[in-house]
This record gives C-alpha cells, structure tokens and sequence, in this order.
C-alpha cells in the first residue's frame, strides 16, 4: 500500500517530500481529512512505462460515419 501523508505534512516539507519520492521512485498519498486528494509520483523517463501518446497517429478518420459501409463489407460481417 501507498504511503499516505496529510496536506499540513505536505505543505511543511514540500520539498523534502518530493526528494524522497524521486529517491525512493516510489508514490505517496496526499490526504485532508482522511480523505486522498492526489497521489504524487516520480516522473520516468523509460518508455516502457510512460503510456501517454502510446497510440498517437493510429486512429483513422471516416468522412460519413453514419451512411452505410456497402454490401462487400456487410457480407463479410455475416
């Protein structure tokens, strides 16, 4: 489970904070009142584990989405 730590912890030892997140590469749990507000966590920079952008470019685009594909398309779905 993830260190949880209270947002008067966090606003006294900010920068404390972040040092031992980026050391340890492990995330903490920013919480007010018991409650988790976000999640800090150590930026990486190997790809194999940086997901944004991932499928960038392999969506294709149709001009109308709505009128029907054809009849060689919909027999193949049969």
């Amino acid at each position: 489970m993830m260190e949880r730590i209270t947002v008067t912890h966090f606003k006294t030892y900010a920068l404390k904070v972040i040092d031992e997140v980026s050391k340890r590469q492990e995330g903490i749990v920013i919480t007010k009142r018991g409650t988790p507000l976000v999640e800090l966590v150590p930026f990486r920079t190997d790809k194999k584990k940086v997901a944004l952008g991932k499928l960038a470019g392999t969506v294709v685009f149709e001009k109308d989405i709505v009128s029907p594909l054809g009849d060689k398309i919909c027999e193949a779905g049969r």
